[in-house]
């Protein structure tokens, strides 16, 4: 069947978004970044400073009472132009406690997501970055950490840049992606061990992913649209000195059916291969921990594969793209050796809301899970945080792309396979905005045999999460925000299940047209088999913030 010509939104689709597609790269996790900004013009730079005094009231299993003061500056920026964007949201925090019992703790907290055109409409430079305060369990999992507790506290950072192009030469149309990312977990207590099995938990790693993709559009050369793809993706773990390695080259057939619906088929031939190291072991045959907690790595042991497949890759899917603000991409086929699914469903009605789905199944490790989720978001955004401790909780409003980072479920350091769902919807009604993420993240681990990691191989974690934000302006000078989540986190090791909620509720109201004053309370809920114990907390915060 020929394609109309005047139909070309369709095949346009096709190329444009054949270098984010599933079928393309590592899963939909390796994707390429989000869209690019459209022809808009805000411009938005309040740097702030803000002082409060909070109350955290211990509800279960004690009851505690601490009080301390909170400083805090940060800055919220969203720059919108015709081709290059970029939002940010950054806070350093300050808690000064009172005692010898007191909360005394200092975090950087934020999100960034940018897209600067180098040459409009052909070479851009995207980058991301991310830090947030988490809690890390016995487990291996690691939950929202709203609590300002010391002893809880964990900490996740993760940054990433690099190029994108498309364009075209002749008749042929050329994207390509390449990007370097840093991740960074931490922790003050990082060795958990329990009943005997020990939780190693991640560290650090340096991921590398690059793509390019040449095709050209049905009847240019044949009715059908052809393009070959080849790319990669590598992320070298510091942990136990692990590296996971994705090549692969394909090429692909595109069908037009009618004027918005497309049948997209693919084949090529992968390359994956997962390994590492031993740790360094003693006198008696046992692994030596490090100052740190984690395990440490014997530079000179040989390297043990993991997992190593290589051979034919598969997959058939249908695009369907009835306008310009709806779109589905979806894939079945066959890739690291088993049946694989994924894809992608967005709809945008309007500028007041907007609808995301995908489901993902790539190889990887924690950090490129990170940088995988920064680069899935727009970069046109504003963060939702605690507004009583002002953490991030991964979840954004006002994009048109994915709205949150998503749980961060399993905190282990060994490479797995992640397959998940993850959807976000958000929705301006008037004076209220409304946001809302939930996810499921299933990782299956891979470890080499004779490695002290080797008892991890085959185990799996699962992860649950729903995220909700929503504010409303109340008069002209006024406004309520309120947030709530929900983590389940089902581990692999015993007793490792753990389950943290809460919510959260503030009111702003402006003194001056600079000075607001704000008052906020929270209730979280923290319940882990590791422990005989529930924990439930109350805080309560009074403050004044400062818009310069």
């Amino acid at each position: 069947m020929r394609l109309r010509k005047n139909a070309p939104a369709l095949i346009a689709a096709v190329l444009t978004t054949a270098a984010t597609s599933p079928a393309y790269a590592q899963g939909q996790e390796q994707g390429q970044g989000g869209d690019t900004p459209g022809q808009r013009g805000n411009r938005v730079v309040q740097p702030y400073i803000e002082i409060g005094q909070v109350v955290s009231a211990e509800l279960s299993p004690g009851n505690d009472v601490v009080t301390f003061t909170q400083v805090a500056v940060g800055v919220d920026i969203n720059l919108q132009g015709r081709n290059s964007g970029a939002a940010v949201s950054l806070r350093y925090e300050r808690n000064i406690g009172y005692g010898d019992e007191s909360v005394d703790t200092s975090t950087i907290s934020g999100v960034a997501r940018g897209t600067l055109a180098l040459v409009p409409n052909t070479l851009s430079l995207e980058a991301g970055g991310l830090a947030a305060r988490t809690r890390f369990d016995a487990g291996g999992g690691t939950t929202a950490n709203p609590l300002v507790r010391e002893d809880a506290e964990s900490r996740v950072y993760s940054a990433y840049a690099g190029p994108s192009l498309n364009t075209r030469l002749g008749q042929v149309d050329v994207q390509g992606v390449a990007r370097v990312g840093y991740n960074r977990f931490e922790a003050d207590d990082a060795l958990v061990t329990q009943q005997g099995n020990s939780v190693d938990a991640f560290d650090d790693s340096v991921t590398y992913l690059g793509q390019l993709r040449a095709g050209v559009r049905p009847d240019t050369v044949l009715p059908v649209g052809l393009a070959v793809t080849a790319g990669g993706f590598q992320e070298d773990i510091g942990n136990l000195d692990q590296r996971v390695r994705d090549l692969y080259v394909r090429g692909d057939v595109t069908v037009p059916l009618t004027r918005s619906l497309a049948l997209v088929a693919g084949a090529g031939y992968e390359d994956v291969e997962i390994s590492s190291r031993d740790a360094v072991r003693d006198a008696n045959g046992n692994p030596v921990i490090g100052a740190d907690g984690r395990f440490v790595t014997d530079p000179t042991a040989p390297r043990r594969i993991a997992f190593d497949v290589d051979g034919l890759l598969w997959d058939v899917g249908v695009l369907w793209r009835p306008s310009s603000r709806t779109s589905l991409q979806a894939a079945v086929g066959r890739r690291y050796d088993s049946t694989t699914y994924y894809g992608t469903f967005t709809y945008a009605p309007s500028q007041r809301s907007a609808f995301a789905l995908s489901v993902y199944d790539g190889v990887s490790g924690f950090g490129g899970v990170l940088n995988n989720a920064l680069a899935g978001l727009d970069s046109d955004f504003q963060a939702i945080r605690n507004p009583v401790t002002g953490d991030f909780g991964g979840l954004v409003n006002g994009t048109e792309g994915q709205a949150q980072i998503g749980g961060l479920g399993s905190i282990r350091s060994a490479a797995f396979r992640g397959r998940g769902v993850r959807a976000s919807y958000q929705r301006t009604m008037g004076r209220t905005t409304a946001a809302l993420g939930a996810g499921y993240d299933r990782r299956t681990f891979i470890a080499a045999a004779g490695t002290v990691l080797a008892p991890a191989n085959g185990l799996t974690d699962e992860s649950y999460y729903i995220i909700g934000g929503l504010s409303r302006e109340v008069g002209q000078s006024a406004n309520i925000t309120t947030n709530a989540y929900i983590n389940w986190f089902d581990g692999a090791a015993i007793n490792s299940d753990v389950t943290a909620m809460g919510a959260s509720a503030a009111y702003n109201q402006s003194i001056t047209p600079r000075l607001v004053g704000r008052a906020a309370i929270a209730v979280d809920y923290f319940d882990s088999e590791f422990t005989a114990q529930d924990f439930a907390f109350a805080t309560a915060l009074v403050g004044l913030r400062y818009n310069f």
